[in-house]
This record gives C-alpha cells, sequence and structure tokens, in this order.
C-alpha cells in the first residue's frame, strides 16, 4: 500500500483547483506548474507549491513531459494527477512516470493506448459481448471501402478519426457523392490533429441521445457504476450542459446499461476512474461509443447524486486501496445539471473571448456549486480551452434542479469578455429542454429561439458595461499616480519559484 503525501497536478484551471481542494482535504500536498500565460492563474496561488514550466504554447509547457517530470521528482512528488485533456490520456506520459517511481493517477498505458485508439476499443467491446454502432471492424484505405459498407449498412454513415476525440476528424456522409471528398477531409483532419490518418465507419444514429456511465474500479478486481449522464446537449460535438439522472432513462435500462459498462471496464482490465459513453436511438437501443480512461469535464454532478468524491477516490485506487463500498451501496438522490461556463461568443460561432475580467459575481445558495478559475482583474489567455468554470446545482427533482440553475445563472455575472451564460439561460427555459424531450442536435433544432436579437441586444449591453468600468479604472488609476504609492500587503504566501529550464 503506498500512502500518497503530495501530488503534482499536471494541468491548470479549474480543474486543477478541484484536484487541490480534495488533496486539502485529505492532508496532502499540492504542487502546481504553469507556463508564461499562467503566472497570475488561481490554481498557482492556490497550491502548496508552484512552478515554472515554460512558455504559453501547450506544447512548452502543459504537454512537456520531460519538464513536468523533472519537476516532480526535484519537489519530492509521490504521485502525479494529469487532470483531463493535455496529457490525460498520454501513454507516453503514464509509462514515464511508472519509470521514474512516481505513481500514476489514472490507468495503466496499455489500457490507455488500447481505448485511446477507437478501432481497437470496439474490437475488445465486440469481443466483450458489448453491443457497438454497425460499421466497419478496421481501419478503411480507399474509397471503394467506404461504398462498399454503405451497400451494406446504408446511408447515412458517419467517417470518424481512430485516435480522434472532440470533433476532430469527423465527417458525415448522407449521399454516395460525398464519400470521396468527406474521407480524404476526415483523413487529412485526422493526420494534422492526432498524427495518424486511421478513420473507421459507424452507421450514422439519426437521432442520438449521448449518455455515459460513470465507472471505478480497483487493482483488486473490484468494480462499480455511478449511474448515468445525460451529455446530448452539445455544438460542434462539445458538451455544453449535462445532467443526471438522464431524463430518456428507465430504471430497466439503466440497469442493462450499467452492468454493460462494468463488463466493458472488467473486459479492458481497467483500474481507476473511467468514463463508458453510449449512443441511445429512440427505441432505446444502445451502442458503446468510447471510453474515456481519465475523469470528466462534467464529473461533479455524479458527486453530487451519489455524495461519492471521484477524485478522492482516485487517490485511494492509485494507493492500491479498494473500494469503499460495492454497487448495492450506491444510489442517486435528487437531480444535478452542470452548465459550461464558455469565455466565447455564442452569437459569432461561439469564437473565443479572451481578455481582461472586469467584474465577477459568482452565485451562491443552496444546491449552488462553481469549479472555477477566473477572478476581477484576471486576464483569460488566448492559447487554452475557453471553458472558464462549471456551475453546478442539485435539486430534489428535476424540475426543481432547472429552477434552481435558472436562478444561479442570473446571478452570475461578467463583464470584460463575452460568455455562454444567457444562451444556457435560453436553453433553461427552452421547452423541449424542460420536457426532457431533446437529442444531440437539440442546438440545431433550436437555433432560433436560443439565438434570438434579443440576445444581441444583452451582450451589447454588456459591452457598454464593460466599456463604462474600463473607463472608470483608468480614471482611477490616473488619480492614484498623483498619490505617494503604499504596496498592499497581500494574504498570499510566496509561492517558491524554480526554473529548471
Amino acid at each position: 500500500m503506498n500512502q500518497i503525501k503530495k501530488i503534482l497536478i499536471a494541468n491548470r484551471g479549474e480543474i486543477a483547483i478541484r484536484i487541490m481542494r480534495t488533496c486539502r482535504e485529505l492532508d496532502i500536498e499540492t504542487v502546481a506548474v504553469y507556463s508564461e500565460a499562467d503566472r497570475t492563474s488561481l490554481h498557482v496561488r492556490y497550491a502548496h507549491e508552484a512552478y515554472y514550466i515554460g512558455k504559453a504554447p501547450s506544447s512548452e509547457s502543459y504537454l512537456n513531459i520531460d519538464k513536468i517530470i523533472a519537476v516532480a521528482k526535484n519537489c519530492g512528488a509521490d504521485a502525479i494527477h494529469p487532470g483531463y485533456g493535455f496529457l490525460s490520456e498520454n501513454a507516453e506520459f503514464a509509462k514515464r512516470c511508472t519509470k521514474e517511481g512516481i505513481i500514476f493517477i489514472g490507468p495503466t498505458p496499455e489500457v490507455i493506448v488500447q481505448m485511446g485508439d477507437k478501432i481497437m476499443a470496439r474490437d475488445a467491446m465486440i469481443k466483450a459481448g458489448i453491443p457497438i454502432v454497425p460499421g466497419t471492424k478496421g481501419k478503411i484505405t480507399t474509397e471503394q471501402e467506404v461504398l462498399d459498407v454503405i451497400q451494406e449498412i446504408g446511408l447515412p454513415i458517419m467517417i470518424k478519426a481512430s485516435a480522434g476525440g472532440g470533433g476532430k476528424g469527423m465527417r458525415l456522409i448522407k449521399e454516395k457523392s460525398e464519400v470521396v471528398s468527406a474521407v480524404r477531409a476526415a483523413r487529412s483532419e485526422a493526420l494534422s490533429s492526432f498524427g495518424d490518418d486511421s478513420v473507421y465507419i459507424e452507421k450514422y444514429i439519426t437521432s442520438p441521445h449521448h449518455i455515459e456511465f460513470q465507472v471505478l474500479a480497483d487493482e483488486h478486481g473490484n468494480v462499480v457504476h455511478l449511474f448515468e449522464r445525460e451529455c446530448s446537449v452539445q455544438r460542434r460535438h462539445q458538451k455544453m450542459i449535462e445532467e443526471t439522472p438522464s431524463p430518456l432513462m428507465t430504471a430497466k435500462l439503466r440497469d442493462e446499461m450499467g452492468k454493460c459498462a462494468v463488463d466493458a471496464t472488467k473486459a479492458v482490465n481497467y483500474v481507476g476512474a473511467g468514463t463508458i459513453e453510449f449512443l441511445v436511438d429512440n427505441d432505446l437501443n444502445y451502442y458503446f461509443l468510447e471510453m474515456n480512461t481519465r475523469l470528466q469535464v462534467e464529473h461533479p454532478i455524479t458527486e453530487r447524486v451519489t455524495g461519492i468524491d471521484l477524485v478522492k477516490q482516485q487517490i485511494r485506487v492509485a494507493e492500491g486501496h479498494k473500494l469503499e463500498f460495492k454497487q448495492e451501496d450506491l444510489t442517486q438522490r435528487g437531480h444535478s445539471i452542470e452548465c459550461r461556463i464558455y469565455a466565447e461568443d455564442p452569437d459569432n460561432n461561439f469564437m473565443p473571448s479572451s481578455g481582461k475580467i472586469y467584474k465577477i459575481t459568482e452565485p451562491l445558495g443552496l444546491g449552488v456549486r462553481t469549479d472555477g478559475y477566473v477572478y476581477e482583474g484576471y486576464e483569460i489567455p488566448i492559447h487554452y480551452d475557453p471553458m472558464i468554470s462549471k456551475l453546478i446545482v442539485w435539486g430534489n427533482t428535476r424540475d426543481e434542479a432547472i429552477r434552481r440553475m435558472r436562478r444561479a445563472l442570473y446571478e452570475y455575472k461578467i463583464t470584460g469578455v463575452k460568455t455562454s451564460i444567457m444562451m444556457l439561460e435560453r436553453v433553461m427555459n427552452n421547452e423541449n429542454f424542460i420536457s426532457g424531450n431533446y437529442d444531440t442536435h437539440f442546438i440545431e433544432k433550436n437555433q432560433e429561439q436560443l439565438m434570438s436579437s434579443e440576445a444581441n441586444k444583452e451582450n451589447l449591453d454588456m459591452v457598454i458595461i464593460a466599456a463604462f468600468i474600463d473607463y472608470l479604472d483608468k480614471i482611477g488609476k490616473t488619480e492614484e499616480n498623483t498619490k505617494e504609492f503604499v504596496p498592499a500587503q497581500s494574504r498570499w504566501k510566496k509561492i517558491p519559484y524554480i526554473n529548471h529550464f
């Protein structure tokens, strides 16, 4: 049994802070790493120690394995938690950690490789008897192979990158005439994004629901699922809103899919926290989509309805402990919804909106949780994902949770950058969402209401307010320059600064 005393978080922003919070509750010291763009980021201040690892581009900092491993060894970290994104599903990183005697809080490199390759993952699920979306068993190399598959399973179909994720390397084919251009475009995008142009085919589910099951497994062979999350509100294959329980789910379907998720996890000898993702059609037929071998962005809603701290469980499993509970011990209580708050402009094709935050008021009150990392005066960098926080609410019922989310979004005020808050408010007032009658095409189907002209007026008001605050800020600085300067006393402890590179 390994007792972890110090963890380096190989990540940034809200997920780094979220991991650190659990570590503080467990009396585990935390180590932050940061790029040039993140010198003033809140995760740097929150950690026990913080170390500079390179310039702003992630390839020179958060994706640089050598630098992160060197910091971990020099500061005496027992373990590394990768969070999500960056190196979280990088098998080489997990392998290097093990080689250097550092505990990687996640699955083995072999499982990361197997489940990270969509073709290998599909093959593993077929062998385990898990239902998959009809399509090819291996990669396709010619346009003629695509035509042969179309002849067998019909149109429409989806071309997908084997090493892909986040909607990259994906093309929908509705007509045979689109085959050549779609395959070439998908392979080209896959190669540039993942260094691998392997693609495969899946039958396109016309009205799919994206439902995932949270799983936990220890090294002693114990596996449980912590129920489902509904993730169908998406734009460009990126999730915006998640909820649990799913409004689509029945008790019978939950039991079947939960067992299926556990069987899939056992089939690959998985250890740690992971997610089995499914597509479900309108007839409640379900198909394995992929496995995420890491903590998910939307994990807080599962924590809220089960009372289980998933990061704590990840750490305990990494230390070699058995799971503290069995499947029959787990229940769902109430309903939880998460809204992802992005610094982006929904009315301009969701373009990222970097810049300085002038004012921020986060919602409070019963059943409200905010996982974020920005503060007044913080300047959002252009180099990373535009998500700045996650707003999580809980209610006894779905109706109460929706009403609470409306209230919380109303209270959430950010000026200086454009955000997705007002669009999320409109989702919470949408009749199709309220009824639970929605699928992954929700944004397109309700675009007129979600992208209303009234939204542009609201955004204009926010721009005017931000400009006025900026004007007052500049006046204040001008007046301050005429006064004697008295340095303020910081409440933050000094951060050790080491630059090994």
